[in-house]
C-alpha cells in the first residue's frame, strides 16, 4: 500500500472508483445553469400576481387593459436571454481560473480539475496550494497550514507524516505529498458548510434596499387590493367590471418588477462587461461594493513593481569572502520548494549544486520572514529579513536602511549555531552578508494612481517588505503621499488606537497576515469601503474580510478562492476599467432606480388615500401601461447603458429617495387637487380619467427630467422621445388608452394644474437634500465625539 501511495493510482484504478463514486465532485460553479436562470426569471411571487391580475381583467371583458402583461412576458424573455448570454462567457473565463491538484499516477504527475480527484489519489503539495479533500500526510517538508477557514484559528499549524490535510486550509509553508481520505461531500469543509447553509454571502446595501422594499410590497399588496376592491364596489355607478379594472391598476402600480429587472440584468450584464474586462465576479454583489471602494489597499509586487526581481549584489558582512557567500547560497537557494518571485531571482542567481546533504530545516512563511537550514559538516544558515532575523541590532539595520532607501529590498544571510523545525527555534545568529535585489516599477502605475486619485480612491500599499524600499518604489511611481510609512513591527496592539492612525499611513512594511487583516477592518471601522488586491497566501485573511477582494489569476489558490474577484491577466493596471465599469454599473442603477421607485410609492400611498375618500381609482391599467413605457422603461433602458461614473456615498435608497420621494408626493398631491376640480366643475368620469392621465404623463416627464440632470445632447433627445411618445399616444390612440377627446374647454384647467407640479417638486427635493444635509451633519459630529 505504501508502494501505491508514492507512485500514485493506476488509470484502472481511477476508472474503479469513479464508477463507485468515489470522486471529489463539488458545486463551486460560479454561475447558475440554465434551468436555475428560467426558473429564477419565470417563477416569481410578483409574475404569479401578475397572471392572477391579468385573469380578473379577462373576467371583466375589458381585453385591451391586458397590455401590462405584455411586459411583463417581454421582461422576463429579457431577463433570461440576458443571462444565459452572460453565463457562456463566465463559464468560459470559469474554466481558465478553476483550481486545479497536482496527484500521482501511474509514477508521473498529473495536473486535474479537483473535481477529478478519486479516493486513495496521492497529491503533491506546496505553499499557496489549497487542500481541495481531506487528506493524510505521507511526505512533510516543513508543511506548515493555515486552517482559518475552518477553525477559526489563523496561526499556522505544522503537519508532519500522518497527519490530516483538512480541505479548504491552505498551506502557507513547506511542500510534501498526501493521500485523500475523503471526496465530494465527505470532505469536512463541506459537512461544515451543511452545518452552517444560512452562513450569511457578501451582500450590498443596493440589493438589500431592493429586498427590504420588495418584502413591504409584497406583505401589503393582497391585503391592500383587497381593500380597493371592496372600495370600488361602494362607488356609486361603479360596476364589477371597472371595479376590477381599476383594483388591477391600483396593485399593478405597487409592483416594482421594473425595478427588480432592471437590478438584477444590470448586475448580470456588470459580470460580462467585467469578464469582457478579463476579471471574473465570483459574487455578483461585490458589483456594488466595488463601484463604492474609497479605500484599496494592495501589494507592491504585481501593482506598483513588475513582480520581476533579480539579484543585483552581495555584500560580506563577516570574514567570508563573496564566492564562500555565494557556495553557501548555491546550497540553500535551491534547498527548498517556495514559489515566489523572490525565490525565482535566488534561483536565477545562484547555481543548482546539491553537494550538501541536509538535516533540518524550517521552510520559509510570511509570518517569520526568513527560512533555515542545517547542513551535515557545513554549519546552519538563516535567509530573510535583517530585522526579523538580528532584532535590535542598530548598526545593521542602519546599513540596510542606506539600501532601503534606494529603493533596494535586502535579504540578511547569516550563520546559525542550532536550528529546530520541532520547536521553530533559532538560537546563535551571526551576521554574514547582505543579498540586495532590485524589482522595476511599472511603466502604468504613474496614471493607475492618478485615475484612482481624480475617483477619491485612497491607495494604501501593504508589503512584507521593508517599509523604507516600499515607500521610495511608491514615490517613484508616483503615489500620492508614498513617503508616509511605517514598519508594522511598530504599529499598536490596540485595535482603537490602530483605528485612529491608519487615515494618515499610505504605506505599511513587514506586514504579516494576520497585520494586514487587521490593518483592512480598520478602515472599515472608520466608515471606509475598502478593497484589497493580493494574490499569495498571505493576502487570504485581508482578502476575507475585505468588502471586495479581488485576487490574481496567477496567484495561489486559496486567494483566488476567498476573493470575489479574480483578475485573469493578474494585471493591476486593469483595476481603473474595472473599478470604473463597477462605479457606471452602480451609478446607472441608481438614477434609473428612482423611476420606478416612484411609481411604487405614489400607487401605494394613492391606493390607501382612495380605499379612504372612497372614490374611484384614478387611474386604469392601460393608463400605467403607456406611462411606464414611455417614460420609465423606454427611458430606464438607454440611462443604464450610459457611460458614468459618479457614484455617491449616501448609500443607496438614500440617494434614490431623494428624487422618488418628492416625485411621489407631487404625483399624489396632483391627483388630489384633480379629484377637487371633478368635484366642482361636476367633470364626467372619462373627462377626469383623460385630466388624470394628461397630469401623471406631465408629472412623469418631470420625474424623467430630474432624472436625466444634469441633460447634455444624447438626455435631452431622450426626453423629447419619451415625450413625443407620450403625447402621440394620447393624441392619436385615444380611444385605445381609454382617454375621450381632450379638445374641450374644461382640459384648460390641466395647464394651471401642471404647472405648479415642477416648482413643488423643487421645493420637494430641497426640503430632502437640507433634511440630508442636517443627518450628515449630526452624523460627522457624532464620529468624531466618538
Amino acid at each position: 500500500m505504501e508502494k501505491e501511495g508514492y507512485s500514485g493510482l493506476s488509470e484502472k484504478e481511477v476508472r474503479e472508483r469513479i464508477s463507485k463514486g468515489l470522486v471529489n465532485e463539488t458545486n463551486t460553479s460560479v454561475s447558475k445553469t440554465t434551468g436555475q436562470i428560467i426558473r429564477t426569471h419565470s417563477l416569481t411571487y410578483f409574475n404569479f400576481l401578475n397572471i392572477f391580475l391579468g385573469a380578473l381583467v379577462v373576467v371583466s371583458g375589458q381585453i385591451k387593459n391586458l397590455t401590462f402583461m405584455a411586459i411583463i412576458i417581454i421582461n422576463t424573455i429579457i431577463g433570461i436571454f440576458q443571462e444565459l448570454k452572460v453565463k457562456k462567457l463566465v463559464d468560459g473565463l470559469s474554466v481558465i481560473t478553476a483550481t486545479k491538484a497536482t496527484v500521482l499516477r501511474d509514477g508521473k504527475r498529473k495536473e486535474i480539475p479537483i473535481d477529478q480527484i478519486v479516493m486513495d489519489d496521492v497529491i503533491a503539495v506546496e505553499s499557496g496550494n489549497q487542500i481541495s479533500a481531506d487528506s493524510i500526510v505521507l511526505e512533510s517538508t516543513g508543511i506548515e497550514v493555515n486552517e482559518s477557514m475552518i477553525t477559526g484559528e489563523s496561526r499556522p499549524v505544522k503537519k508532519k507524516q500522518g497527519d490530516t490535510l483538512f480541505s479548504g486550509s491552505y498551506l502557507v509553508a513547506g511542500s510534501g505529498l498526501a493521500r485523500v481520505e475523503h471526496v465530494g461531500k465527505d470532505n469536512y469543509a463541506t459537512v461544515l458548510a451543511n452545518q452552517a447553509k444560512d452562513k450569511k454571502r457578501a451582500t450590498s446595501e443596493m440589493q438589500d434596499s431592493i429586498k427590504r422594499i420588495i418584502k413591504t410590497v409584497g406583505f401589503i399588496i393582497i391585503p391592500v387590493g383587497i381593500l380597493l376592491f371592496i372600495s370600488q364596489l361602494n362607488v356609486a355607478g361603479m360596476t364589477l367590471s371597472d371595479a376590477l379594472v381599476n383594483t388591477v391598476a391600483g396593485v399593478i402600480g405597487m409592483i416594482p418588477e421594473g425595478l427588480v429587472l432592471l437590478t438584477s440584468i444590470s448586475f448580470i450584464l456588470g459580470v460580462g462587461r467585467l469578464a469582457g474586462k478579463r476579471a471574473l465576479v465570483q459574487e455578483m454583489e461585490a458589483i456594488e461594493a466595488l463601484a463604492r471602494v474609497n479605500v484599496l489597499c494592495t501589494d507592491k509586487t504585481g501593482t506598483i513593481t513588475t513582480g520581476d526581481l533579480q539579484v543585483t549584489d552581495l555584500i560580506p558582512l563577516s570574514e567570508l569572502s563573496v564566492e564562500e557567500i555565494r557556495t553557501i547560497m548555491n546550497e540553500i537557494a535551491f534547498a527548498f520548494d517556495d514559489v515566489n518571485n523572490t525565490q525565482t531571482a535566488l534561483m536565477n542567481y545562484f547555481t543548482d549544486t546539491k553537494e550538501w546533504e541536509i538535516t533540518d530545516a524550517i521552510p520559509f512563511s510570511s509570518a517569520r520572514k526568513f527560512r533555515a537550514i542545517s547542513f551535515k559538516d557545513h554549519g546552519a544558515y538563516v535567509l530573510g529579513a535583517p530585522e526579523f532575523i538580528m532584532k535590535g541590532n542598530e548598526s545593521l539595520a542602519q546599513q540596510v536602511e542606506v539600501y532601503s532607501e534606494k529603493g533596494l529590498r535586502v535579504l540578511l544571510l547569516a550563520s546559525a549555531r542550532y536550528i529546530s523545525s520541532e520547536e521553530e527555534q533559532v538560537e546563535g545568529v551571526s551576521p554574514l552578508a547582505l543579498i540586495l535585489i532590485s524589482d522595476c516599477i511599472r511603466t502604468e502605475a504613474r496614471a493607475t494612481f492618478e485615475y484612482f486619485a481624480s475617483q477619491n480612491v485612497a491607495v494604501k500599499v501593504i508589503s512584507g517588505d521593508n517599509p523604507a524600499t516600499v515607500s521610495h518604489i511608491a514615490v517613484e511611481a508616483g503615489l500620492a503621499d508614498g513617503e508616509k510609512y511605517v514598519d508594522a513591527t511598530q504599529l499598536p496592539q490596540d485595535d482603537e488606537r490602530l483605528r485612529q492612525m491608519v487615515d494618515d499611513i499610505t504605506v505599511y512594511g513587514r506586514v504579516t497576515p494576520e497585520q494586514k487583516q487587521r490593518i483592512i477592518k480598520a478602515y472599515q471601522a472608520n466608515g471606509k469601503v475598502v478593497g484589497m488586491v493580493g494574490d499569495g497566501v498571505n493576502d487570504v485573511l485581508a482578502l476575507k474580510d475585505a468588502d471586495c477582494g479581488i485576487a490574481m489569476a496567477a496567484g495561489s489558490d486559496a486567494a483566488k478562492q476567498v476573493a470575489h474577484i479574480v483578475l485573469l491577466d493578474s494585471d493591476f493596471a486593469c483595476m481603473q476599467d474595472i473599478v470604473r465599469e463597477g462605479r457606471m454599473i452602480i451609478s446607472n442603477i441608481e438614477r434609473v432606480s428612482a423611476l420606478y421607485l416612484t411609481k411604487t410609492i405614489y400607487s401605494v400611498l394613492l391606493n390607501v388615500i382612495f380605499i379612504i375618500i372612497g372614490r374611484a381609482y384614478p387611474f386604469v391599467p392601460i393608463h400605467l401601461s403607456l406611462i411606464s413605457a414611455a417614460a420609465i422603461g423606454l427611458p430606464s433602458f438607454f440611462l443604464a447603458l450610459e457611460q458614468t461614473e459618479t457614484v455617491t456615498q449616501d448609500g443607496f435608497l438614500k440617494n434614490v429617495l431623494q428624487v422618488a420621494l418628492p416625485g411621489a408626493l407631487v404625483m399624489v398631491i396632483s391627483m388630489l387637487i384633480n379629484q377637487v376640480l371633478g368635484t366642482f366643475f361636476a367633470l364626467s368620469s372619462d373627462v377626469l380619467s383623460a385630466y388624470n392621465l394628461l397630469v401623471a404623463s406631465s408629472i412623469s416627464m418631470i420625474i424623467l427630467i430630474k432624472v436625466s440632470s444634469p441633460l447634455n445632447m444624447k438626455r435631452k433627445i431622450l426626453c423629447i422621445v419619451c415625450g413625443v411618445v407620450l403625447v402621440g399616444g394620447v393624441l392619436f390612440f385615444g380611444d385605445f388608452f381609454s382617454v375621450t377627446t381632450i379638445f374641450q374647454w374644461r382640459m384648460i384647467f390641466v395647464i394651471p394644474v401642471v404647472a405648479i407640479t415642477y416648482p413643488m417638486m423643487n421645493g420637494f427635493m430641497t426640503m430632502m437634500r437640507r433634511l440630508t444635509s442636517i443627518r450628515h451633519k449630526k452624523k460627522k459630529t457624532v464620529m468624531e465625539e466618538g
